[in-house]
């Protein structure tokens, strides 16, 4: 059970079903906004949207607002009542097991535990690397995280039976075998062929300050600027305008696209930036988005995974850093699959 809401759900939920499926298990996947009644879905989706992109800092005032257990209890109860039966039909047959990539599913399914309407296991996976509250419903059997860091969170946020799973990145997402290879993709996406490359990502709906950021990156002189602007067709014309940046607008091959640059600059902390780092691609986070995307940021750092660059004069210094130094290295292979497999098998197992 995903959701609609940018790509970082749905990549997650994505490649779990593919490594899943690999390993025999038959899945289904569904929408979490298709089961909310009516023009919930779309107005969810419109709302989180237009907040980000006209008006971002309010965002970190909703995550805020939304942190406490009182309102993550009064969320699963009016979920219960307005898409309860919705979910149960989307579930329907008899399942081994429920996935959730998303928050707000994982609230209504772990509501459903609680009410006993739903008698399989229901497992969370936690896409990001920070923790907000309504990640976490007491009526869910295990949380999956991707580092130490955010498991801590999880669990001092009340998660039960909280794993380390690692990220689900696809296989395509690797390191560049040779120059050969990075000159090539280079050469694919018409990109300089010398010069250092920044990627710029914001999503897939190219969101936050990512004009700043570009032009931030060009004044410094250490790198060239490739800007994805996703579905935002407006701010790939503006920035085309600078004949310092490579605007880019939806790009299909981000595998190649991450392998022909030699660092990535991100705002959110989302599933682009375990992308890069698999490919072993550094990651810098800059400009960051309010709420998760500063949440995110600061979980990055402590793993060790990003460097937050808070102040546009530190920006110099942390290009020259990262383009010094090879990208961190982070787990391999992702466990979830085993994990899911084991609940799955064995759900007397799972503490109370």
């Amino acid at each position: 059970m995903s959701a609609s809401i940018g790509a970082g759900h749905d990549g997650a939920a994505a490649e779990l079903a593919r490594q899943l499926r690999a390993a025999g298990v038959t899945v289904e996947c569904h929408d979490f906004l298709d089961t909310l009644p009516g023009a919930w879905g779309r107005l969810v989706r419109g709302v989180y949207r237009a907040e980000l992109t006209v008006a971002p800092r309010t965002w970190g005032w909703v995550t805020n607002a939304t942190g406490g257990r009182t309102m993550s209890a009064h969320t699963s109860a009016v979920l219960s009542h307005a898409a309860g039966e919705r979910m149960m039909e989307a579930i329907g047959g008899s399942p081994t097991v429920v996935l959730s990539t998303y928050p707000l599913a994982s609230q209504l399914l772990g509501r459903l535990r609680q009410e006993r309407r739903l008698t399989v296991p229901v497992a969370t996976f936690l896409t990001d690397m920070s923790v907000h509250p309504l990640w976490i419903a007491p009526g869910v059997d295990a949380h999956l995280a991707l580092h130490p860091v955010p498991a801590a969170q999880a669990r001092s946020l009340g998660a039960r039976n909280t794993l380390v799973a690692g990220p689900a990145v696809g296989p395509a997402f690797r390191p560049r075998r040779n120059d050969g290879e990075h000159l090539a993709a280079r050469l694919a996406f018409g990109l300089p062929e010398c010069p250092p490359l920044a990627l710029v990502v914001a999503g897939s709906w190219g969101i936050g300050s990512v004009d700043r950021s570009a032009r931030d990156i060009a004044d410094t002189g250490l790198a060239v600027p490739v800007a994805v602007c996703g579905h935002n067709e407006r701010l790939r014309r503006r920035l085309s305008r600078d004949e310092r940046i490579v605007a880019l607008g939806w790009v299909d091959d981000m595998p190649n696209l991450i392998r022909a640059c030699d660092l990535v600059v991100q705002n959110a902390g989302g599933l682009t930036s375990l992308e890069s780092l698999t490919s072993g691609v550094p990651v810098v986070t800059y400009r960051c988005l309010p709420g998760h995307g500063e949440t995110n940021a600061a979980a990055l750092e402590k793993a060790g995974w990003a460097d937050w660059v808070r102040r546009p004069r530190d920006l110099r210094a942390a290009l020259a850093k990262a383009l010094a130094a090879p990208a961190p290295s982070i787990i391999d292979r992702c466990r979830a699959v085993d994990m899911i497999l084991g609940i799955a098998a064995r759900p007397e197992a799972l503490p109370a």
